[in-house]
Order: structure tokens, then sequence, then C-alpha cells
């Protein structure tokens, strides 16, 4: 019993290997057909979602509630992309870069929602203080542009100088009106010149000239002889120049200017 075992084994050998055969040599037919089809979906995968979209996406929702972005904001950016496409061919990266391009947000959400539908997620800079007249800062620093219609709040602080050195002039800001608040006085403007030299406008509409360095002992040389200053008649203090080492120097305007 054991031989004939044996034969037959032999046997079944014998008959499967042309079969091995064959498969060995259409082997790397095989792989080779699999690599092209991958690569073949890998160049035109684009244009095969698209035929898969049977209509354009035509409608978005914005999430949340923000405070200068409104639904046609965001409407008039997306038609300015043409008509845009299906689901499956649509990119969401472009249509986020298009939302960022508003000059006032920050960064941008965009996802699909299946049929033909996006949802966008803003997040904006908030305006802490007004930036050489016609533009605004956020509280990192950052400048950006926002409209005037768009503006709710109008007491901001007005702050000026080159925009390389806005958190310099934001940081300072901070730090003088705190002091000057604690001496009973209010700060209404600070700016600084491409010298370095540093000027401010209280609420009183007088400006202290500070000049380049440190500021402390020149606000408090002002405070010292502030109340000892004599306003002609009919005048008031237009500005007073501590720039000097001691003393300071007053000029006057008339009280209707």
């Amino acid at each position: 019993m054991a031989v004939i075992k044996r034969k037959t084994t032999q046997n079944n050998l014998k008959i499967n290997e042309p079969k091995a055969r064959v498969f060995v040599q259409i082997k790397p037919l095989l792989v080779l057909l699999c690599v092209g089809v991958l690569y073949y979906t890998y160049a035109n995968w684009q244009s095969l979602l698209d035929k898969l979209d049977d209509r354009p996406i035509s409608s978005f929702a914005l999430l949340g509630s923000p405070q200068f972005t409104a639904h046609s904001d965001v409407r008039d950016m997306i038609l300015k992309m043409g008509e845009l496409k299906g689901f499956f061919g649509q990119d969401t990266e472009i249509v986020r870069q298009q939302i960022q391009s508003m000059p006032w947000i920050k960064g941008a959400v965009v996802r699909k929602i299946w049929p033909d539908r996006l949802s966008i997620w803003v997040a904006e800079y908030t305006p802490v203080a007004f930036w050489n007249d016609n533009q605004f800062l956020a509280a990192d620093g950052v400048v950006f542009n926002l409209p005037a219609d768009k503006l709710k709040e109008t007491n901001l602080p007005r702050l000026f100088g080159p925009d390389y050195q806005s958190l310099t002039v934001l940081s300072a800001w901070n730090r003088l009106f705190n002091e000057l608040k604690s001496k009973g006085m209010g700060l209404k403007a600070l700016s600084i010149d491409e010298r370095g030299s540093w000027e401010l406008v209280l609420d009183s509409g007088i400006t202290l000239k500070l000049g380049r360095g440190e500021w402390q002992s020149k606000i408090d040389r002002f405070m010292t002889i502030y109340p000892q200053i004599e306003i002609p008649e009919g005048k008031k203090i237009a500005y007073v120049d501590l720039r000097y080492k001691v003393g300071a120097a007053v000029s006057f305007t008339d009280i209707d200017e």
C-alpha cells in the first residue's frame, strides 16, 4: 500500500507541473497589468471623479457666528470662481484659499456635504486698534483691512507707525494706557516714526513728544510740570516736548482750533 501511494503522488506532481509553469509565466504579466491600472487611476483620478458627478455644488452653509463675515461675502467670493464641480470633483482647498483671500479672514475650513453642498467655517481677525487711519491691528500685531461699514466698535485706540513695528506699538500702548490711567489721564493715540521716536496724544488733545529711548522718566516729568504750566487766556496746550534731559518745551494754540 505504501508503494501505491508513492506512485500516485509522483503522477499528481507530473500532472500539475505544466499548470505551475503557466502560472509562473503569466505572473509578471498580471503584476504589470495591476501596476498599469493603478497608474492610470492615479494619473486620471480627477477626471474619473468628474464623470461620477451628476450635478455641481450649488449651495453652502456658513457655520458659527462670525462677527464680520456675512453669507453675501462668502457667496460673492464663490461666484468669482465660476461654476463649481460636483461632490467628487470639487477641490475644497481651492475654495478655502478663495475664502481666505478676504483680508479680515485668519483661516477657513471647507468641507463637502453630499450631494451638492459646502459647509464653511471661518476664523476672523478681531480689531483691537486702528492702524495708520485706514487699517486695523489684531491682538497679535497682525495688520489687516476691514471695510468701515463692518466695524461696530469705533472707540478703538489709534496707533501709527511702520507695519514692522505694529506689535511694539501695541505693547507700548498697553503699558502707557495703564500708566496714565493710574495718574488720572486718558490716552487717545500713540505713534512711532521710522527713527523710533515716540509721540502720544492724551484725551485732552495734548500731544506729548517723548522722542527715542525709554519714556517712563519723561511721563513722570510731565506729571510734575503739568500743574505748573501757566496757560495764556484764550489758549490751550498744543504739545509738550519732553525730548530734553531736563524740563520741557510747551507750545500753545487757540482754543477754537
